[in-house]
């Protein structure tokens, strides 16, 4: 059997919103076949085991520890056989026209490497990363220091979110998100899998500059949608969350702009990345201080409550 799309989906500890998204895909009203490949990242929740009892049509690579996003993909790449791939997170839910939707639009645009749809996060609002930029040197200092909500509606500060684009229209971006990519296996073929070097974040961009690189289009076509929960597994470790995106910045930096520019340019760019990584840890901090401080807080009024009602209970009588 000739199959159209092979859906791949990395999980890690993330069973419940990992079975939603297959069984969302499994909804789906399409006449494109597929497949669906499964790359656990080596999970303590026994959800390898779970998702491969309760959907034993999937393929499940396990892996013996976490490889990352771009690694465990790329693994899942190498087994898949379908017309094309399609990166999906495990914290999202499709559509039942989805599928139909945008495999029809790739197979009328064959000049187009890579397509991505509308992303849309729980409060009905749009996840900006769907249609993205490159991260010029001046489209992130504009987005990384607040110039884009400034001026949501210049496409000079931005550049990266394109905020002043229509979010309804379809049309040719840089970037697409790695929570639902489709890209075309020809593509792939010709300009190879994501660099493993990226480990969460980044490895999305980096595909994109070089599917475009090549002489592929990659476009934002909203006629279909999904829903992204967002930080399935990434809720547990903000370090290294923190940590990887901005490690990711200077790492596509150092690959594809810093023979562009003088050292006095890159040189201001991985200070200001390094700015944004301090400062990101000390908000991050801070919201763990308030969480705890919360908890506590709740936890002294349940005790007092506790003694107040034991005291009433005795005052009283049974």
């Amino acid at each position: 059997m000739n199959i159209d799309v092979s859906v791949l989906i990395l999980n890690y500890n993330t069973c419940r919103l990992t079975t939603d998204c297959i069984r969302s895909v499994y909804q789906s009203e399409t006449e494109f076949s597929y497949e669906i490949i499964l790359i656990d990242n080596h999970s303590s929740d026994g959800s390898a085991e779970c998702i491969g009892r309760e959907f034993p049509e999937v393929l499940v690579i396990a892996n013996k520890e976490n490889v990352g996003f771009a690694r465990g993909n790329n693994q899942g790449m190498k087994a898949a056989s379908g017309r094309y791939v399609l990166l999906l997170n495990s914290d999202t839910v499709v559509c039942k026209d989805t599928l139909q939707t945008m495999l029809t639009f790739m197979d009328s645009r064959p000049d187009l490497g890579a397509a991505g749809c509308k992303v849309i996060l729980p409060d009905g609002s749009l996840d900006k990363a769907c249609k993205r930029g490159f991260p010029t040197p001046s489209a992130s200092f504009y987005y990384a220091f607040g110039f884009s909500k400034l001026f949501p509606d210049n496409p000079r500060f931005n550049g990266y979110q394109l905020g002043y684009l229509n979010p309804d229209d379809a049309y040719p971006v840089d970037c697409l998100v790695g929570a639902f990519m489709l890209v075309r296996q020809e593509t792939i073929r010709q300009v190879g899998g994501l660099d493993e070097r990226f480990f969460m974040y980044g490895e999305d961009l980096d595909w994109c500059y070089r599917i475009k690189a090549a002489g592929w289009g990659v476009y934002y076509y909203p006629e279909t949608y999904i829903i992204h929960l967002k930080g399935g597994s990434a809720r547990r470790r903000p370090f290294k969350i923190v940590y990887e995106f901005h490690r990711a910045m200077i790492l596509f930096h150092r690959k594809h702009y810093s023979k562009q520019y003088n050292p006095l340019i890159n040189g201001a760019v991985y200070a200001g990345v390094g700015v944004k990584f301090a400062l990101s840890l000390v908000t991050n901090g801070l919201k763990v201080l308030r969480r705890d401080r919360v908890a506590d807080t709740s936890l002294n009024a349940d005790v007092m409550n506790s003694g107040a009602g034991e005291k009433a209970k005795a005052e009283v009588g049974p």
